[in-house]
């Protein structure tokens, strides 16, 4: 993927004849070079789906090969029959009563610029850290690491790791066994995805617990899914409805990862407010209590101002501020 500078994403807002008034607004929120629907055609394709959206409405599985357009349509759906409030479910946490416990994410980047960050998160409160390793050189961030633990138990952070897939499989497991010191929580996707032999070795393997992420992106058969699972049998998955194909699919993965034993937990792919307040309030929905990795888009310059705040390293909805979706032409 390399450096992000932008990123972009597309909003398909559905209304009723009747009532043109409400609207309801789903986020078609694409990352490049991993989304599925990045894809040359998808302009026409969004304007396609738009002019027929009655058709599309009722055969869903016409998006198949179109995941984040299917959590678009999906969200917007909830969000009309809801009333185009952008509460999409009545629950503690849009109601601002609940918030959601977070991992303080630390992006890549020099050591210098990861430790900072590190710093920062333990200070602002979060107990669960997780850390994008393998851009830079592994000793280095075996030495962030070491410093952590240091000063600071498991039982005060919890360590999680994401490998996006840096290390080659004739070192992985020597690698993770070298991590394993520090009493990693987990490890995502420490190879790349597709080589479903080689992640089944390691996660029989590794002593870290292994959690799949972009290899369930773009498998949309159920049969094809289960088997995925029941070959690699890794500890956890990493669900992100934008890449998944909506919040069904996703519940489809979650049911099947329970039917397994396998763990689970949600995290935003860089969707704006509109698309993370859609899965965070699914989120709250359904009662897990791990930290899940679901951060406000800060690192954005120009997002959609809305009631999702972080406080006390948890994601809240603050009844107190307001959604302004005018100043995006929205």
């Amino acid at each position: 993927m390399g450096i992000l500078h932008q990123k972009p994403s597309w909003f398909i807002k559905l209304f009723e004849v009747k009532n043109p008034g409400i609207l309801g607004i789903g986020e078609c929120n694409i990352i490049p070079g991993l989304s599925p629907d990045d894809k040359t055609e998808l302009d026409d394709f969004i304007g396609q789906v738009a002019e027929n959206i009655n058709f599309y409405l009722e055969n869903p599985e016409e998006l198949s090969q179109w995941p984040a357009i299917q959590f678009a349509i999906e969200t917007a759906q909830l969000d009309l029959k809801t009333g185009g409030k952008r509460i999409l479910y009545a629950n503690e946490f849009s109601n601002g009563n609940a918030g959601i416990p977070i991992n303080g994410l630390i992006w890549m980047g020099t050591k210098e610029f990861m430790r900072s960050q590190i710093r920062e998160k333990i200070e602002e409160g979060f107990n669960c850290i997780k850390l994008k390793i393998g851009a830079i050189n592994f000793d280095d961030e075996i030495e962030l690491l070491h410093e952590i633990r240091e000063n600071y138990g498991p039982a005060t952070i919890e360590l999680r790791l994401d490998a996006n897939g840096a290390f080659h499989p004739n070192e992985a497991l020597k690698k993770l066994n070298e991590l394993s010191k520090y009493e990693i929580h987990s490890i995502e996707q420490p190879i790349k995805a597709g080589q479903t032999e080689e992640m089944a070795k390691l996660c029989k393997d590794s002593p870290i617990p292994i959690a799949l992420d972009e290899e369930l992106i773009g498998l949309q058969d159920f049969e094809t899914k289960l088997n995925l699972l029941k070959r690699i049998k890794p500890q956890y998955i990493i669900l992100k409805p934008a890449l998944l194909g909506g919040i069904k699919k996703s519940e489809e993965w979650i049911k099947m990862a329970n039917d397994h034993q396998i763990g689970w937990w949600v995290t935003s792919a860089l969707e704006s407010n509109i698309g993370l307040n859609a899965i965070a309030q699914w989120t709250y929905q359904l009662k897990n209590d791990m930290p899940q990795g679901l951060g406000t888009g800060m690192v954005f310059s120009n997002n959609i101002s809305s009631p999702l705040i972080i406080k006390n390293a948890q994601l809240y909805h603050d009844q107190q501020l307001q959604w302004d979706l005018n100043t995006k032409g929205l």
